[in-house]
């Protein structure tokens, strides 16, 4: 289905969005610590807003991640979601800031992987650039 005929039929003025862009932001880091969660969901969401012109961070939701660098133990902890819908050519210039928020993200709060999912498909990150 071409998407311009739903643009102009519903009076939408701004770019469709082709692509999803999902940020997990955990509460806890690698070794089972607290981090500020709401302080990250703000900068995820800062992040998003600034690159794709908006975002939206649903409500905690539990969550487990298998750490196979520690023999698959599980780490249980509660995860915001943090969506925006990007036009494609906003997402590839996009993608050199998005990565620096996500390294730095897993950097600074210990995270064994960083996920984010980028249309259909799953990105895990778990080595992090340096400064």
């Amino acid at each position: 289905m071409n998407k311009k005929p739903i643009q102009f039929a519903l009076g939408a003025n701004y770019p469709v969005g082709g692509g999803q862009v999902t940020l997990f932001i955990p509460g806890k880091d690698r070794s089972g610590r607290t981090i500020d969660q709401n302080h990250w969901a703000d900068e995820a969401l800062d992040t998003l807003g600034r690159l794709f012109r908006g975002a939206t961070a649903f409500p905690p939701g539990k969550g487990v991640w298998r750490d196979d660098a520690k023999g698959g133990a599980l780490l249980r902890e509660i995860t915001v979601m943090v969506v925006s819908y990007v036009p494609k050519a906003e997402l590839r210039k996009s993608l050199r800031e998005l990565r620096a928020f996500l390294h730095r993200f897993g950097r600074e709060t210990h995270q064994g992987e960083v996920g984010v999912i980028i249309n259909d498909s799953y990105y895990g990150i778990s080595d992090y650039d340096e400064v």
